[in-house]
């Protein structure tokens, strides 16, 4: 018998992309060998025993001869078993047990078990996009991650079970039954904490507001238990829903975290909260497999990071060049993963160590006082654009009803988010944070008046360059919630009001 070859394609991820794959399959006479070569990783080398056991115990031959499988392109790196099915069904259609020609209109994805079944993979999302861009008619998943491919529109997606059911579908016999309708994807976001559960710090849920309106970063500094984290909790039941590209991006990044059950499209936005003793590789991606971090995680919705001042310095530093680009360029070796990072930040911290400066309970020194101001660097609190000092409400706000509720903030979030849209419409910017100076300059009017007050706070050195530029996003943000097209001195002076001065070299002070 001569030699056969075969091709299969399947995909790799790397980062949060997904990398086409050619699984090529040779069969030829000689001693019977086994061989993966193609720069995979232990999971894909430890395929051979899955892919062997399984082609057996679904009733088909595996070839008693010398068995190479490439995957190509040879310089990319592998990582994971989703090419088990890919390898199994290019071994058995280079052995002449399926039909060579009926691979080349469909992508494969899954993990084999060495009973045939197949079992879910991360990733399905981004291989399904894959698959569409490829040109390809369509991708055969394992059932349990079949309703996450449909959410690909225009790709048709095989639900198998079985190696067994693979191979009846590439025969052309009777496919399995279509996935599950995914009623879910079109049911509404989970209820959120309420803001008519606060009590007083009317001060602070406008802040709120103004900064969901705009996608603007938040820090809450404020003694313990007045609320910072209630508050911050609270954000995400005034933000505007995910559009469905967004949502999209949101579940493609979650589902290769393995974050996502492989159902619906995740419609609310994210909402994290990591532990202060997280590393800086956990908080923007990376490790040996560059993986996303909390902050790609985060994306299209907030990072919370709660007792700011505790965080390890290097891993908050981190943050800058996410805060500043929305992505995040992580390089291992001879290779960059780009992760999105998107996000709004709010942080809660202490004002000193006891957490009650400058009371006269605070019983810290001025050295305690410098070490605990010297946890949060210049630069990375010039690029908040509302810092707030939350205090402890009144007796009498104790006692009455909240002050508003999410769904009255949320529709004048959404309203404000309304006229940014039609603003930046062909910008690709969603919302005002997001301006560079170049569209700050463009779009945004100034009354005479606002824009002599911000040159002011320039010229007194409160203000960096991208403080100043900040600060008009803000401004700007205020301006779309009281439904006026063109910032006036008012809403500069609230939007220089929330910055945390500076000095001219950048450095906090007091």
């Amino acid at each position: 018998m001569p030699s056969v070859l075969a091709h299969v394609t399947t995909f790799t991820i790397t980062g949060i992309e997904p990398r086409r794959v050619t699984v090529e399959v040779d069969v030829r006479a000689g001693l019977p060998n086994f061989t993966i070569v193609g720069l995979g990783d232990r999971s894909v080398r430890e395929a051979r025993e899955r892919v062997h056991a399984a082609i057996l115990n679904s009733g088909f031959e595996f070839p008693a001869r010398r068995v190479t499988v490439n995957l190509a392109p040879a310089y990319l790196r592998k990582a994971g078993p989703g090419f088990d099915l890919a390898i199994a069904a290019g071994v058995l259609a280079a052995s002449g047990q399926l039909p060579v020609d009926a691979l080349e209109r469909f992508a494969v994805f899954g993990e084999l078990a060495l009973g045939g079944e197949l079992r879910p993979c991360r990733g399905v999302l981004a291989v399904a996009e894959g698959t569409l861009r490829a040109g390809l008619d369509g991708l055969v998943v394992p059932r349990e991650r079949a309703a996450e491919a449909t959410l690909v529109e225009g790709l048709d997606v095989v639900a198998a079970s079985t190696l067994a059911e693979v191979a009846t579908v590439l025969r052309g016999g009777d496919r399995p039954p279509p996935p599950e309708p995914n009623v879910t994807a079109l049911a509404p976001p989970r209820p959120a904490a309420d803001l008519a559960d606060v009590r007083g710090h009317s001060d602070v849920i406008g802040a709120l507001t103004i900064a969901a309106a705009g996608g603007h970063n938040m820090l809450l500094s404020g003694p313990p238990g007045v609320g910072k984290t209630m508050l911050a909790r609270r954000l995400p039941s005034i933000l505007p829903p995910l559009t469905r590209a967004e949502a999209l991006e949101v579940t493609r990044i979650h589902s290769i975290a393995g974050l996502h059950d492989g159902g619906a499209l995740i419609r609310d936005r994210p909402f994290r909260a990591p532990h202060h003793q997280v590393s800086a590789s956990g908080l923007v991606g990376g490790g040996s497999v560059p993986a996303p971090g909390e902050a790609s995680l985060a994306h299209h919705g907030v990072l919370f990071l709660d007792e700011l001042s505790e965080f390890p310095r290097p891993a908050i530093e981190a943050l800058r060049q996410p805060l500043e680009d929305g992505r995040v360029a992580v390089v291992r070796g001879q290779r960059t993963e780009i992760f999105p990072t998107r996000f709004m930040l709010v942080a809660a911290t202490n004002p000193c160590a006891c957490g009650h400066a400058p009371s006269p309970r605070c019983r810290c020194t001025e050295a305690d006082l410098a070490r605990h101001a010297r946890r949060l660097s210049g630069p990375l609190i010039d690029r908040i654009d509302l810092v707030l000092n939350v205090q402890r409400p009144a007796a009498r706000d104790l006692a009455r009803a909240g002050v508003t509720t999410s769904a009255a903030e949320r529709e004048r979030v959404m309203a404000a988010r309304e006229r940014q849209g039609e603003r930046l419409a062909g910008t690709g910017v969603a919302c005002n944070a997001h301006m560079e100076s170049a569209l700050l300059r463009r779009l945004v009017t100034m009354s005479p008046k606002a824009e002599r007050t911000l040159l002011a706070a320039y010229r007194a050195g409160r203000l960096s360059a991208r403080g100043r530029d900040r600060a008009l996003r803000v401004a700007q943000t205020v301006a779309d919630l009281a439904g006026v097209g063109r910032v006036d001195r008012e809403h500069v002076v609230t939007a220089l009001g929330y910055r945390h001065e500076q000095d001219l070299d950048g450095e906090a002070v007091a």
